[in-house]
C-alpha cells in the first residue's frame, strides 16, 4: 500500500517513530539494516494510513510482515515466529 496523500499529525508522527525504534530493537543485531528498517517503516506508514494508533498492533503488523519475508524468516524458528 502507498499512503500518498496522508497526513499524519506531528503526535502521531512521534508514535511511528517510537513504534519503528521499538520493532528495529527487537532484531538481532545483525539484521538491523537500514533496508530492514525502510521495510518496518512502510509497514508501519502503511498500517497508520489505515487509521491504526495502537502501538502493539502496528509494531506487530510491522514485524509480521518483515518475518514474511522470504530474506528473513528463514532465520527464525517456527516456535519464534508466532507472535
Amino acid at each position: 500500500m502507498n499512503p500518498t496523500g496522508v497526513a499524519f499529525q506531528p503526535e502521531i508522527i512521534q508514535l511511528m517513530r517510537t513504534v519503528l525504534d521499538d520493532a528495529t530493537a527487537t532484531l538481532p543485531e545483525a539484521k538491523r539494516t537500514s533496508i530492514m528498517k525502510a521495510e518496518i517503516a512502510s509497514q508501519i506508514l502503511a498500517c497508520a494510513a489505515k487509521g491504526e494508533r495502537d502501538p502493539l498492533v502496528l509494531r506487530t503488523s510491522a514485524l509480521l510482515a518483515v518475518v514474511d519475508c522470504t530474506h528473513y524468516s528463514h532465520d527464525i524458528s517456527p516456535e519464534r515466529r508466532v507472535v
